[in-house]
């Protein structure tokens, strides 16, 4: 009974705990913290131990992104064998990474460092029955470009993405842009 009658109260002093801590975010900000501080001490005082063993212990570090072999320099870089996509600036991933669909055998999509060379909104295909190609960014000189598309198929080389991420990719890519295709 003593022992249910401890465990009552130690379950008492970590709700009010919480409580007096939701309530610390009413207080100016130069008295938060103390307070919070201040309710912690006597929490531990009465408690001893209470406050470490029910804090949420910290959350792992997010496991480093793997840019395979994008240069730092990039400024889009796709991972044909990952099917994923990525925008970064200085090295740093920007947006993404995001699904893609890749060109199938015979109309692989070519690997290596190209640059974007044109941008055409409302784009259609002249080689392919008049296919749309919404928010076309070109980057080799042979027809491959970014551009939304159906990313259940595969594509005659290019790279299809959805709706939002095509639109994205084509407003911050930009003429001259090294996209890198491993």
């Amino acid at each position: 009974m003593l022992d249910e009658a401890g465990a009552a109260a130690r379950e008492g002093a970590w709700e009010a705990r919480n409580q007096l801590h939701d309530r610390s975010e009413e207080l100016p900000p130069e008295l938060a913290g103390s307070s919070r501080d201040g309710v912690d001490a006597v929490v531990e005082g009465l408690f001893p131990g209470l406050i470490e063993e029910r804090a949420l212990p910290p959350a792992p570090e997010p496991a480093p992104f793997d840019r395979g072999s994008c240069p730092p320099a990039a400024r889009a870089c796709v991972d044909l064998d990952g099917r994923r996509s990525w925008l970064q600036e200085g090295g740093e991933v920007s947006y993404g990474p995001v699904p893609i669909s890749i060109g199938r055998i015979g109309h692989e999509t070519p690997r290596g460092t190209h640059h974007v060379n044109r941008k055409v909104i409302d784009e259609v295909s002249y080689i392919y029955d008049l296919a749309p190609m919404p928010y076309s960014v070109y980057f080799t000189h042979n027809g491959h470009a970014f551009h939304e598309g159906d990313l259940s198929t595969s594509s005659a080389g290019c790279i299809r993405l959805s709706h939002n991420d095509a639109v994205t990719y084509f407003n911050e890519l930009q003429i001259g842009d090294m996209v890198h295709v491993y």
